[in-house]
């Protein structure tokens, strides 16, 4: 049998977060072993709205070797601690789904289950009491956990960041040329494809110069220049489901407090996002076009800022949904070109991340095997599915009455993976996490109980403690999650000391 062959050249057809995550992950991975090759053009802009993470983005940052005072201050970034909802189970609520555990676990039944039957009972407060990250975001405090305090809930301190995605892709191209990799710039004109084989052999630039490559990555957002224009892979819309079609955004100055949360505000006919920086306020609306006019969603965002508008609003469109194959010959979809989700959970920069993750770990000899790119695809197809249910678990899961788009979504049909989910949660307040889906059963205990939805009972094997020892318990956690919380030190004076970026001025 011959013994594969290394791949030894890859290219990179475009730039902005998927173009240079990937290029700063493979130039790390790969060691020089395989030239990369980033071809990007400054005449075609970048998306650039992806600025809210969820936690896995620290490994990213691990791999790395990233000081993470240094990115923080490079991006003009900020800490989150978890996502603020208002108005999306009802107009005047909120809740937040907070990262890390909720509560201690007590013999072999989830915290939650305990929680259940106490607040069924009219007993017990509300179940972000005993998150220790939500407790601290809407006090404004943020701090790493320590590490080595035991059996503390300090050590629970799960987050992620909020960063200027621009920023993000400089300081990532540095990290990547700095390691070998190679950035043309120029605008690609032309795609070669092996008379045969039918993969992408060369990139043709505006002027005639040739990029070859045996591995395309592609990052060229919507357009998918490589894996739809080129291979006609097809996509798979799910606007039936996610009926969101445009988002409009425009940057604020910062205001105060400056808090540790990304906040999403449910309005008539979608919702608005603030994600808080060092040095402005990231601001959009995502909207149904069948439901709301441009002109209409843009009065919404501009009439509800937290500061001055520092740029001309400007709006993107989109399909949601997912490229029928991730993976297609020798090209691999990255980013936007891979798909859509909206960014309600902060899960744009995470699907590239874990499809460089993915690549790496299906990482291609010449021939390129079949069975490995089907294995990539298939586990594509899970991550993007899962994390489809549970955005629009968000939709459905309201009891909003103010427009037509929000009775739509209760009344919609929800994917039968999703269904079951509901069920087995109104049985006995059971979550179950299939496999690697992404978000965990906290997460999900989050947004089904923040949107009202009633569980009918608990799990039996709580009873096994009569109600004087639950209260016990519950109140001791709850009073340790305070004590913890009020020891944290302020989220803006934290930044202040560790890993403030130079020249910022806060209002």
């Amino acid at each position: 049998m011959t013994p594969p062959t290394m791949i030894r050249q890859v290219v990179i057809a475009g730039g902005g977060t998927a173009g240079w995550m990937a290029a700063a992950a493979l130039s790390k991975v790969l060691r020089g072993k395989v030239a990369i090759t980033l071809v990007e053009s400054e005449e075609i802009g970048t998306v650039g709205v992806g600025e809210a993470t969820i936690p896995m983005i620290q490994l990213f940052n691990r791999v790395l070797e990233i000081d993470e005072d240094e990115f923080v201050r490079e991006t003009q970034g900020s800490f989150k601690l978890g996502i603020e909802f208002l108005n999306w189970g009802r107009q005047g609520t909120r809740y937040m789904h907070a990262f890390g555990r909720m509560g201690q676990d007590l013999w072999t039944v989830p915290f939650h289950q305990y929680w259940l039957k106490m607040f069924q009972a009219g007993r017990a407060p509300d179940l972000g009491e005993f998150s220790i990250t939500r407790t601290a975001a809407y006090q404004n405090r943020f701090m790493r956990p320590p590490g080595d305090v035991q059996n503390s809930p300090l050590n629970d301190i799960a987050y992620a960041y909020h960063f200027d995605a621009g920023l993000y892709a400089r300081y990532l191209r540095r990290y990547a040329e700095a390691r070998g990799v190679t950035r043309l710039e120029g605008r690609i004109q032309e795609v070669s494809l092996h008379a045969e084989t039918g993969h992408v052999t060369a990139l043709v630039l505006a002027g005639g110069q040739r990029v070859e490559g045996e591995l395309f990555l592609d990052c060229s957002g919507f357009r998918g220049l490589l894996i739809e224009q080129t291979l006609k892979t097809g996509y798979e819309d799910w606007t039936h489901w996610l009926p969101c079609d445009r988002a409009v955004a425009v940057p604020c100055a910062s205001a105060t407090p400056f808090t540790p949360y990304t906040r999403s505000t449910a309005h008539r006919a979608g919702w608005q996002w603030r994600i808080p920086l060092q040095h402005r306020t990231g601001n959009g609306h995502v909207f149904s076009s069948r439901h709301i006019s441009e002109d209409e969603a843009t009065a919404v965002l501009m009439g509800n800022l937290d500061g001055d508008p520092l740029a001309e609003p400007r709006t993107l469109r989109f399909t949601t949904g997912m490229r029928r194959l991730g993976w297609n010959r020798n090209v691999v979809a990255l980013g936007l070109a891979s798909g859509f989700l909206e960014p309600l959970e902060s899960t744009s920069i995470h699907l590239i991340q874990t499809a460089i993750a993915r690549l790496i770990d299906f990482f291609p000899a010449t021939g390129f095997s079949p069975v490995d790119i089907d294995e990539y695809n298939r586990q594509a197809r899970f991550e993007f599915e899962r994390i489809r249910d549970f955005i629009i678990l968000h939709y459905h899961l309201n009891q909003r009455t103010d427009s037509d788009f929000w009775t739509a979504c209760r009344e919609m049909a929800v994917p039968p993976a999703l269904q079951a989910k509901l069920a087995l949660y109104q049985s006995h307040g059971r979550i179950v996490r299939e496999n690697n889906e992404l978000f965990s059963e906290v997460a999900w205990l989050q947004v089904m109980h923040g949107q009202h939805l009633q569980a009918q009972g608990y799990h039996p094997l709580v009873d096994s403690l009569d109600e004087a020892e639950i209260s016990a318990y519950l109140a001791q956690v709850h009073e340790v999650i305070q004590r913890c919380a009020a020891v944290m030190p302020d989220h803006a004076a934290f930044i202040a000391q560790h890993c403030a970026a130079a020249l910022v001025q806060r209002r």
